[in-house]
């Protein structure tokens, strides 16, 4: 019995090796290098940045980085201000058992500055 099992092994081992062989190709790459850049030069550029200084120092190491400025600091400021004190700006839809949002409600900030230029409009 054990011989039968250890010939039918063989031959299934031979019949899987035969298989692979017959499907066997040459692997010629995913996609044709379309490279911009010659053997000669990537290697130029690759020296270049391995003999940089500094390489391999963490990010933020060397002090702050720069960020650059789309706003100003005083209307980024007075907007968080606005948004702070909206009256619903934690309220959705789903806060309380069959209410809907209406805001109607206006904003602290909106009514300070109106109170203050109607202030201001009276005294000239």
């Amino acid at each position: 019995m054990n011989s039968i099992r250890a010939t039918f092994l063989a031959v299934s081992a031979l019949a899987l090796l035969g298989t692979t062989a017959a499907q066997a190709e040459s692997y010629e790459g995913v996609h044709a290098p379309a490279g911009a850049l010659g053997r000669s030069a990537v290697q130029a550029e690759a020296a270049r940045a391995a003999a940089a200084r500094d390489q391999n120092v963490v990010r933020g190491s060397r002090g702050a980085e720069t960020v650059a400025v789309s706003q100003s600091r005083a209307g980024v400021q007075a907007e968080a201000v606005r948004t702070a004190a909206a009256p619903d700006q934690n309220v959705s839809s789903g806060s309380r058992v069959n209410s809907r949002v209406v805001s109607t409600m206006r904003n602290p900030v909106d009514v300070r500055a109106e109170a203050q230029a109607r202030s201001t409009n009276a005294a000239q």
